[in-house]
């Protein structure tokens, strides 16, 4: 193996001022480095670098933490190049928990950093922490987009390439705003159960996902109560973390992580209902990112997290009865199949409706490349595994695209935009909802 830490290992204790100090060292002790993981890993496939690839992050990060090994730029730039999609955990036979190595690991480097931080930028501090978590002030920002789309000149900065005059990341940003739609009213406080409740629920609606789309939590909320399950929305609730903590900054995102547990928790309910692959991760890894006098709390809290079409296949589906008569791919994304182990689940459900078909997807499990805000931080690679997606989607010769995530219905998305293809990506729930209601899927 070739790393930029090239010594023999040595077994020193960890040092106090390092972004391992707080690791428990027993974690990296779990990786033997047989290379079973790199196969799966987005960056190493791409790149073929040991360094870029899960056991070399691993063995940078252990050299570093050792004190064997000094946190240069080169080696930052190793580790901030992961995408976090924890496909390693999958193909991992020791169980190394490397989510709990790279995610803790990166917060302190990020805060241990003398001077001006990466997330100190215009682009942290206006748009992914200032804007994105925030739906009100999200929505208000929408609204030049939608004169511009109503006036067609997205369309015009897409086919004539002048968004590469932007700032490189506000360019991106432009390339991945979807066709906005009209914005559906709020969901209600409460809304019952249809025939006998089966389950008392509460829906996490998050930032993002209820500006872009909401329709997809009308969707879920619909589809639960199909299943004879009460749906509770508190609006307290609010943005789930992970832009913040993704980037390294941690008190934000244990704030905003209390304000949930506090919104979502104030009723006995059977669980809470995520729909959003990104976000169920962050939601579920409450018990683990802080360790303070409400750890017991977020702990209890994570487990009652679930998945849309992980708690459906737990509950047993009513199985919907209107025919959806086309064919299909099944993009995993990585948060849910990987880090949340959730795989089969949607497959079960998508199987009871009638008359859709399924065509198995090459290298389904493969990151997209949109990774929560990596498509925005790093467009360099994100469009690199996009393109691969793409290409794999093509392949199929479906143009029909279930994802359970936003970022990835957005990533694919824009991707198809780009090369011109005109393709259907939606939220599994949404072919449900369709289903139950008997209508079909319209492009």
């Amino acid at each position: 193996m070739t790393t930029v830490e090239h010594s023999v290992e040595a077994k020193t204790e960890p040092k106090a001022a390092n972004p391992g100090a707080g690791i428990d060292y027993g974690l990296f002790l779990d990786c033997v480095h047989c290379g079973l993981c790199t196969a799966s890993c987005p960056t190493y496939v791409e790149l073929g670098n040991e360094n870029d690839s899960p056991r070399g992050r691993i063995h940078l990060m252990r050299a570093v933490t050792d004190g064997r090994l000094d946190l240069t730029l080169e080696v930052r730039r190793h580790l901030e190049l992961c995408l976090d999609c924890r496909a390693c955990e999958t193909a991992c036979p020791s169980g190394v928990q490397y989510g709990k190595l790279i995610e803790p690991f990166r917060v302190a480097m990020e805060s241990q950093t003398a001077g001006a931080k990466k997330t100190d930028d215009w682009f942290h501090r206006w748009i992914l922490f200032g804007l994105f978590p925030y739906p009100a002030r999200l929505r208000r920002s929408l609204i030049p987009a939608r004169i511009a789309q109503t006036l067609r000149l997205d369309k015009l900065l897409l086919n004539t390439g002048l968004w590469k005059l932007l700032p490189s990341r506000l360019g991106r940003l432009v390339t991945m705003l979807p066709k906005l739609q009209k914005v559906p009213p709020p969901l209600p406080h409460v809304l019952p159960a249809k025939g006998k409740r089966r389950a008392r629920v509460a829906l996490f609606t998050g930032c993002v996902a209820d500006v872009m789309f909401r329709e997809t939590h009308w969707a879920t909320a619909r589809v639960l109560q199909e299943n004879g399950c009460e749906v509770l929305v508190n609006h307290a609730q609010g943005c789930c973390g992970a832009i913040h903590l993704h980037a390294g900054s941690e008190e934000p995102a244990r704030d905003m992580a209390d304000t949930n547990i506090a919104a979502l928790t104030g009723s006995k309910v059977d669980a809470v209902i995520v729909n959003v692959a990104g976000c169920g991760s962050m939601l579920k890894d409450y018990g683990h990112h802080w360790h303070d006098a409400k750890q017991p709390e977020r702990a209890r809290f994570a487990k009652q997290v679930r998945d849309i079409s992980e708690f459906l296949d737990e509950l047993g589906l009513i199985p919907p009865t209107g025919a959806l008569n086309i064919t299909a791919t099944y993009h995993d994304a990585c948060h849910l199949v990987h880090a949340q182990k959730v795989r089969e689940q949607p497959r079960n459900l998508l199987a009871q409706i009638p008359g859709l078909k399924l065509v198995e997807l090459p290298e389904s499990d493969l990151c997209c490349g949109a990774a929560g805000t990596y498509n925005l931080t790093e467009p360099e690679m994100a469009g690199r595994l996009s393109q691969r997606k793409m290409k794999n989607i093509l392949g199929t010769g479906t143009r029909v695209v279930v994802t359970a995530n936003t970022g990835c219905l957005m990533q694919i998305a824009c991707e198809a935009r780009m090369q011109g293809q005109v393709l259907k990506i939606v939220h599994p729930v949404e072919l449900l909802d369709l289903s139950y209601r008997g209508e079909p899927l319209t492009f």
